[in-house]
């Protein structure tokens, strides 16, 4: 069969994609000592070694068995090849002694990506291997990986520091959270997903296309700050139930929640403003709470703040709007227009460990003024997780949104300082549970 010039190229691009997001999970691995691997630092989860394993895995059950490879071992294939999402309740209860030794998931992995690499060296490969996915195949490899990166993120950001290799805890960031004002959008359309035949990548939930008539209504320019949240803290927000649907009033009572996960009474330590008592815990270390960064809460702290201020969180089909709308009435690729995405438009793309000021990035804003809408954290939306109009399953990942598509998911959009640029894309759709406070996930108001 021959090969053009033009695949050729392709190959060799998500090829090195591909080794470039190896290298970003490889880094990440490498900031746990020995000792650590087995340790769970979020309940809900797998312990690290399992993730250790999981990327090649993942890989290997995907690409393997198209090439038609010997297996390396069934065992493994099966051990590491799925995470868990336990929706309140049915935490895991394995033990350490349940799994592997690092020396032996290291020398699994060893092993995978040597023949997979070598399967993947000739041109065309994988298109004649598979003529219908082929190319979609390793889009989905690179991006599960990198889509990982940031889940390692947050992981090993709820690991103790002590349980990291050191690195410089984050510096004091003492700028005032700027001052919070609305943005009136007009009404017009918001364009959900992509259309199949133009041939671009995306997940399965990214399909067809779905417009919306979205009527006016006006959306906070920033996400909500620290310094704006605290507001809600003091005033007793997390005591009021008046505030929470019964069902996140009765995880917030289970959990004894008082504040975000990141927030740390200051009470030992040094406070530098005696009014806040709070501290911020970052990757490598705490400071006093940056007022000016986004807060991350869970959906249930969210969606309680918006009833506290008199105004609710946006549909996915708001958030787009604001975020991709224009005036005139047409759409961009991305809030700012149609150029790819650079570090002056956003926290993202693993640039920092931290969040950054939410009116840092005045390049980033949208046709209306809206900040901050890409990067710095995911924001919350009211639209709970489900299948666009034309949804497929992907026939080689048929559970990868389907089995999310449960009620009990909430779409996030935007991305965080550790989302990969590629999953920038303006169809591109995330989601979370309402009672998950681990992650990178802030959010903003709407009122019509």
């Amino acid at each position: 069969m021959a090969t053009s010039q033009a695949a050729v190229g392709q190959d060799a691009s998500l090829l090195a994609r591909l080794e470039e997001a190896r290298r970003r999970t490889d880094d990440l691995f490498r900031l746990l000592p020995p000792n650590s691997f087995y340790d769970r630092p979020i309940a809900e989860r797998h312990r690290m070694i399992f993730y250790l394993g999981h990327l090649e895995a993942f890989d290997w059950n995907l690409l393997g068995t198209k090439f038609g490879l010997p297996g390396q071992n069934p065992a493994y294939n099966k051990l590491f090849a799925f995470g868990i999402d336990p929706v309140d309740g049915g935490l895991p209860s394995d033990t350490p002694a349940d799994w592997p030794t690092i020396a032996q998931v290291e020398n699994y992995n060893r092993g995978i990506r040597a023949q997979l690499d070598e399967a993947l060296a000739g041109p065309g490969a994988l298109a004649i291997a598979d003529p219908e996915y082929g190319d979609a195949l390793l889009h989905v490899a690179i991006e599960h990986r990198l889509m990982h990166a940031e889940t390692l993120a947050y992981l090993l950001h709820n690991l103790p520091v002590d349980r990291k290799i050191q690195h410089p805890a984050p510096s004091h960031d003492p700028s005032p959270a700027p001052l919070q004002r609305q943005m009136t959008i007009p009404q017009g359309i918001a364009t959900l997903g992509q259309p199949r035949d133009a041939g671009n990548f995306g997940w399965d939930n990214e399909f067809e296309m779905e417009r919306h008539e979205v009527p006016s209504f006006s959306i906070d320019v920033f996400p909500v700050t620290n310094g704006q949240y605290l507001k809600f803290v003091q005033a007793g927000g997390y005591e009021n139930q008046k505030y929470w649907t019964p069902e996140d009033w009765e995880w917030r009572r289970q959990q004894n929640l008082d504040h975000p996960h990141f927030w740390l009474p200051q009470s030992a330590l040094a406070a530098s403003d005696p009014d806040l008592k709070w501290n911020y815990q970052g990757m490598f270390g705490t400071t006093p709470l940056p007022l000016s960064w986004p807060v991350y809460v869970s959906y249930a702290e969210a969606s309680a703040f918006a009833k506290w201020a008199g105004k609710h969180l946006p549909t996915e089909a708001q958030w787009h709007r604001a975020a991709y709308g224009t005036p005139q009435g047409g759409e961009r690729e991305y809030p700012w227009g149609d150029s790819a995405p650079t570090p002056a438009q956003g926290n993202f793309h693993h640039q920092r460990w931290e969040p950054t000021p939410v009116d840092a990035h005045p390049k980033g804003a949208s046709a209306f003024g809206v900040l901050d809408l890409l990067g710095n954290g995911w924001e919350w939306t009211s639209t709970r997780f489900g299948a666009l109009n034309g949804f497929e399953p992907f026939p080689f990942y048929k559970g990868y949104s389907a089995d999310f598509f449960d009620g009990m998911h909430f779409v996030i959009k935007g991305g965080s300082m550790r989302t990969d640029a590629c999953m920038l894309r303006r169809p591109f759709r995330n989601w979370f549970q309402p009672h998950y406070p681990y992650i990178y996930t802030t959010f903003r108001c709407v009122e019509e």
